[in-house]
């Protein structure tokens, strides 16, 4: 295949490079800034993808980050490209706090106190889990599903999750917008200017070759 990499990479690599990325993540956060300088877009309409991108990293729905964002911005008029690099501004560096406060957002709103339910947080994980495979196998088996487990995760975990992230990721979809707007306009008019020059310069070159020509 024209596009299947020639080095093999063993699983352990695959996943320390998903932790983790070679250069880092300040390298990442630096190529994905210098991707969204380089979008033809009106700055505008690229900071509202920034927006969607951002505001989608304080949802629940881990896996479909790439597809929710890009509906948000097709929603906004936003640039999708853009509203998919800024789901980087989820990483396993900000996810743990950007989980806290959604949750605990969560629970304040719904007037819930997360931590009185007698189930730890990563028992309500592992619990739903559970009950996702016993339920897939009682297909097979004739058993009685049984759904406690991803009902005590939907109300307790998802549902203040998917409620409290909603504030924090419409302030800091916002402030990404507002700080992104002035960036990616004077990147551009940058550019403009040196693609004039260069063109003036061919423009001269071949206006001096022409005259040694005659």
């Amino acid at each position: 295949m024209v596009f299947k990499r020639r080095d093999r990479r063993p699983i352990h690599r695959v996943v320390r490079e998903l932790l983790w990325p070679r250069g880092g993540w300040a390298r990442a956060a630096r190529y994905v800034r210098h991707r969204l300088h380089r979008l033809p877009d009106p700055p505008e309409r690229i900071a509202r993808g920034i927006f969607a991108g951002v505001f989608t990293t304080f949802t629940p729905f881990y896996g479909f980050h790439f597809f929710t964002a890009a509906l948000i911005a097709l929603v906004m008029r936003g640039n999708i490209i853009a509203a998919i690099l800024s789901t980087f501004f989820g990483n396993p560096l900000t996810y743990v706090p950007i989980g806290v406060i959604a949750m605990e957002s969560g629970y304040w709103l719904l007037g819930m106190r997360g931590r009185d339910h007698g189930h730890t947080l990563g028992s309500k994980f592992a619990m739903a889990a559970d009950d996702l495979w016993r339920n897939l196998m009682a297909v097979f088996t004739g058993a009685r599903p049984d759904w406690t487990g991803l009902s005590i995760f939907y109300h307790e975990v998802f549902f203040p999750y998917l409620v409290g992230g909603i504030i924090p990721g419409i302030i800091a979809g916002s402030v990404c917008y507002y700080l992104s707007v002035p960036v990616i306009r004077a990147y551009q008019h940058r550019r403009k200017g040196v693609l004039k020059r260069k063109l003036e310069e061919l423009k001269k070159k071949a206006a001096d070759a022409k005259k040694r020509a005659e």
